[in-house]
Order: structure tokens, then sequence, then C-alpha cells
């Protein structure tokens, strides 16, 4: 995975957004936490850094699967 410089950060420079995650009206339907909890492991295993969740996504849906 490559990373970037964000100020004194190290991210890597693909992130995973986890809007469709938390619920919103994207989603298209029902939602998987276990599916979700799965993709997000598999993205830190592959070097990802970054998770985007925002509380405007669920609210705070996102970020509770993401710990």
């Amino acid at each position: 995975m490559r990373h970037a410089m964000l100020g004194s950060l190290r991210v890597s420079r693909i992130g995973l957004g986890a809007m469709s995650m938390a619920g919103t009206l994207l989603s298209g339907g029902g939602l998987d936490d276990a599916e979700s909890i799965r993709a997000i492991h598999r993205a830190l295993d592959l070097g990802v850094t970054h998770i985007d969740t925002a509380e405007s996504y669920g609210p705070y849906h996102g970020e509770e699967i993401a710990v």
C-alpha cells in the first residue's frame, strides 16, 4: 500500500468509504454489520489506514462498527 503524509500523519493513499455501511439512503436495503466488519478487516489487512466515516451517515453506526 502506498502512503502519503497528511500534515504529520502517514496515511494510506487509498481509503475505505463507510457511508453505505452506516445505513444511509444509499445502502440499498438492510445493513449487514458482519459483512461490513469483514470488509473493514480486509482493508486493514491490505494496509488501508483511512476509514471514512461521518456522524451524518448513521449517526455513529459507522464509527461503532469500525472500532
